[in-house]
């Protein structure tokens, strides 16, 4: 046997190792998912602020949402805070749009500064809005002249730390605010990661709590009212200011822990799979998969399923593309695309980013 093959079928030993590896630790997972959550009582609907779950960043949606311990990007912000200082760039920027349900618009943006030791520092802003429309009561269905919308944002700052060479931490604070017409809800959250890189064939390991926060509640001009405490405007005060008496729900909090390797690399190409388990504070617990084929790091293309074994989900197939073309050294453009189908009710939605990377 020549050396050239010797190399190929070591290769070809190597690879089936590391798939083997792979579809051992998705079956592990899958054998705790179903242990777990047995109660059947279901917990949809029960938090608000769902925006923070839809995904920022086409190369993470285009992998099925599997991108916990794939984060080394600015997108780690939304995904795992601690992979935000393996980055090797210095400095970058991004932006995400996603057209939702109903003319509804998601978008995402980042920037974030390498500090070298002292550690990464990042902002990034998310924000969902619903177009204006017209206001219809029972006495004007076509609409009484005035106009009502709603929105989401996230305002988030995070700070990541590599303490050595292959384990690193990561933070993300966040502001949340809904709001719907003439009133609002806000609250505060925070995420926390945890990346380990280990000796075996570079195998990533994450873990990471998302959204752990405050309640909120909605307070403004619509829950406002003047009452008549008896009922009866002969008698005693007929006009006190009033509030209606709204509760408080939690934002969705979730754990996920990931696990990515490139089961294959060479000089040109490289094959990434990666795995999310996620277990959310309103749904059944799920995985995410994904896969990354990338030619010279150039061109890439990609592979997921989201939301798999969750109870009634909405999720499915995922896949995507992504161009990276360096203008400089230390200056290059990352350009990316994902499609997501979601199920019968959403159909599918597209995801663009572009990325500056210097």
């Amino acid at each position: 046997m020549n050396k050239k093959s010797l190399k190929f079928y070591n290769g070809g030993k190597l690879m089936k190792k590391n798939s083997l590896i792979i579809i051992f630790l998705v079956l592990g997972l899958f054998t705790q998912f179903q242990a777990q959550d047995k109660s059947g009582t279901s917990k949809v609907g029960t938090t608000v602020a769902q925006f923070l779950k839809i995904g920022a960043g086409a190369r993470a949606v285009g992998m099925g949402g599997a991108y916990s311990a794939m984060s080394h990007d600015i997108y780690s912000v939304y995904w795992n805070p601690a992979g935000l200082s393996t980055s090797t760039n210095t400095s970058e920027v991004t932006f995400n749009h996603a057209s939702w349900l109903a003319d509804i618009k998601y978008d995402f943006a980042a920037a974030s500064f390498n500090m070298g030791d002292m550690g990464t520092l990042a902002a990034s802003f998310t924000s969902l809005g619903v177009p204006e429309q017209e206001v219809t009561t029972l006495s004007n269905p076509d609409g009484d002249g005035r106009m009502w919308d709603a929105s989401s944002i996230a305002i988030g700052l995070t700070y990541s730390k590599m303490l050595t060479d292959r384990f690193s931490i990561g933070v993300n604070a966040k502001f949340i605010r809904e709001s719907i017409w003439n009133s609002s809800a806000s609250g505060f959250a925070i995420d926390v990661g945890t990346l380990y890189r280990t000796p075996f064939n570079d195998l990533t390991i994450s873990a990471a709590i998302f959204n752990f926060g405050s309640d909120m509640s909605l307070d403004g001009r619509d829950i406002q009212l003047n009452i008549d405490p008896n009922d009866n405007i002969d008698t005693g005060p007929n006009n006190i200011p009033a509030n209606y008496d709204t509760d408080a729900f939690a934002i969705p909090m979730m754990f996920r822990f990931g696990l990515a390797m490139d089961v294959v690399k060479s000089r040109y190409m490289r094959l990434t799979t990666s795995v999310d388990a996620v277990q959310p504070n309103d749904n059944s617990n799920y995985l995410n998969l994904g896969s990354e084929f990338a030619y010279d790091e150039m061109f890439m293309v990609r592979l997921g399923y989201r939301q798999l074994f969750m109870n009634n989900s909405e999720g499915g197939l995922t896949f995507g593309a992504g161009l990276k073309y360096k203008i400089a050294d230390s200056f290059s453009v990352f350009i990316n695309y994902a499609y997501a189908d979601y199920g019968e009710n959403l159909k599918e939605v597209h995801f663009f980013d572009v990325s500056l990377e210097l």
